[in-house]
């Protein structure tokens, strides 16, 4: 045991690729545009032009098509970009 010595926290390992591909895939699709505009950069409402409504019935079918996940209203409000949503999907299907 070494007293004063600090282990680092370990870092969740990224996503696999296939993992963020199903969310583009599934993102575009449901906004109806090319996935080549769904990158994790991607804002939803500025670069995909998905208002609320949209963005809620996106959140359903992600819902639908990820077992045991839940996606709150105040969830909604704070995803503005397929990163958030594909780090969000991280931390509840890691749990």
């Amino acid at each position: 045991m070494n007293i004063g010595s600090s282990t680092p926290l370990k870092q969740p390992p990224p996503l696999r690729e296939c993992f963020s591909n199903d969310v583009r895939t599934l993102v575009a699709k449901q906004l109806r545009v090319d996935i080549e505009f769904v990158t994790s950069e991607t804002h939803f409402t500025n670069d995909l032009g998905a208002d609320l409504l949209d963005r809620v019935e996106l959140m359903l079918a992600i819902e639908a098509r990820f077992a045991g996940v839940e996606i709150t209203d105040d969830d909604v409000e704070q995803i503005q970009l397929v990163g958030d949503l594909i780090r969000h999907l991280n931390i509840k299907l890691r749990r």
